[in-house]
């Protein structure tokens, strides 16, 4: 299984095709906002960006923190949400440590799903798909095999 590494963030020129690529493919939004993945300048004008992306944790404390079980723990790492389940509580957004998670403006979590659209339209290849071996699966009530 791929997830996604900013393996060469130093290259970005933060011109969020990636977010607008996640947005619009992936999420059905027009904000870069409401992507799975968000660029943010680290203090330059032109240079100095970080992608806020989910990492893929093994023990993931947005799965921890979800009340409902709506947040399934992808046996390669990282989440999947079951928008059925989830009663827009914001409790996975708040235990997110990198703040991968935002909320659409209907109250629904966004989080990186490790597609790799991103990475087909990044004019500088700053991201790419890297091969991770499966994790043992965890016991959280939520856990499920998703993919």
């Amino acid at each position: 299984m791929k997830v996604l590494k900013a393996l060469r963030i130093e290259r970005c020129i933060g011109c969020h095709v990636c977010s607008m690529t996640c947005a619009r493919l992936v999420h059905n939004t027009l904000s870069w906002e409401n992507a799975g993945i968000r660029i943010r300048s680290t203090g330059g004008i032109s240079t100095g960006f970080e992608a806020r992306y989910c990492l893929a944790c093994e023990d993931p404390a947005c799965a921890r923190a979800c009340p409902t079980g709506a947040i399934i723990v992808r046996r390669s790492g990282g989440i999947k949400i079951k928008r059925e389940l989830c009663i827009r509580c914001t409790k996975c957004r708040d235990a997110c440590p990198v703040e991968a998670i935002t909320l659409s403006p209907s109250g629904d979590p966004i989080v990186c799903i490790h597609c790799g659209l991103c990475t087909r339209f990044c004019p500088h290849g700053c991201l790419e798909m890297v091969e991770v071996k499966e994790v043992a699966p965890l016991n959280h009530k939520s856990l499920e095999a998703a993919s």
